[in-house]
């Protein structure tokens, strides 16, 4: 999370801190595993911890394991803001979104599935860093952590005081999500991602980026969402494939327990 929070800076990752608190009787076993798979994406992001910090509370005092940590990153593309979205800007995004939150659903609820859904859980440095490198003009980038896309986008428009137009039917949903929200009566838009980032491009830059996202296994749905617009300024509208038009308003409530 930290090194994706980097990145939609622009910053490539270089330095971690990393604080652990560990309930007494944790399972070893288990946080060898946390380690390892901690150690796998610094790898990736060409990261390394540098400092950290270990302590170990009695039994009850925590829920298992905290883990808290604190990036440093060294910018490589400069000028990107959320406070600069303007109509010669189009709306993207990586991939298929609400894999995190509708998995992390699933497991609570213990609904059973014969899928492959999983969390979309990713370093995004390597997709961002292979657009910086392509040229692709970059006005904003943001992760759809807690609140999803919506949030994103609502945060966007009124930041920049613009209208942000969403096709609906071009926003990449996969089956198991969908069901899953038909299920329990939530939509995708609203849903938790860890890999999943939203970006505002320019228009020459669209297709480009799109094919450059879809170079990556994970982002064959990568697609270009929306548009920007002045007609209801600081609001985000949401198109449906029927011709009609709603506002997509920030999700509210607590639609998923912090977890990260």
């Amino acid at each position: 999370g930290t090194c994706n929070d980097l990145a939609m800076m622009g910053a490539a990752p270089k330095y971690l801190t990393c604080a652990v608190i560990i309930e007494e009787g944790f399972d070893v076993a288990s946080l060898e595993r946390i380690v390892e798979s901690m150690r796998r994406e610094l790898e990736i992001n060409g990261a390394v911890v540098v400092s950290g910090d270990t302590k170990v509370v009695p039994k009850g005092s925590v829920d298992q394991i905290f883990i808290n940590t604190t990036g440093l990153g060294e910018i490589v593309k400069t000028g990107i803001s959320s406070n600069a979205i303007t109509e010669e800007d189009v709306i993207l995004i990586n991939r298929d979104i609400g894999c995190h939150g509708a998995t992390i659903f699933a497991a609570r609820e213990g609904i059973e599935m014969s899928s492959t859904l999983k969390s979309d859980c990713n370093s995004l440095y390597p997709q961002v860093k292979a657009l910086i490198d392509a040229g692709v003009k970059i006005t904003a980038m943001r992760d759809a952590t807690r609140g999803g896309v919506a949030a994103v986008l609502n945060e966007w428009a009124r930041q920049s005081n613009v209208c942000i137009e969403v096709d609906e039917a071009k926003i990449p949903v996969s089956d198991e999500v969908q069901g899953i929200c038909e299920m329990l009566g939530f939509e995708a838009t609203a849903l938790a991602n860890e890999g999943t980032f939203v970006l505002a491009v320019k228009k020459e830059d669209a297709q480009k980026a799109v094919e450059i996202l879809k170079g990556f296994e994970v982002c064959t749905m990568a697609s270009q969402v929306g548009e920007v617009s002045q007609k209801y300024p600081q609001k985000v509208i949401l198109k449906s494939p029927w011709g009609t038009s709603r506002f997509l308003e920030t999700p509210s409530g607590e639609l998923l327990p912090r977890i990260c």
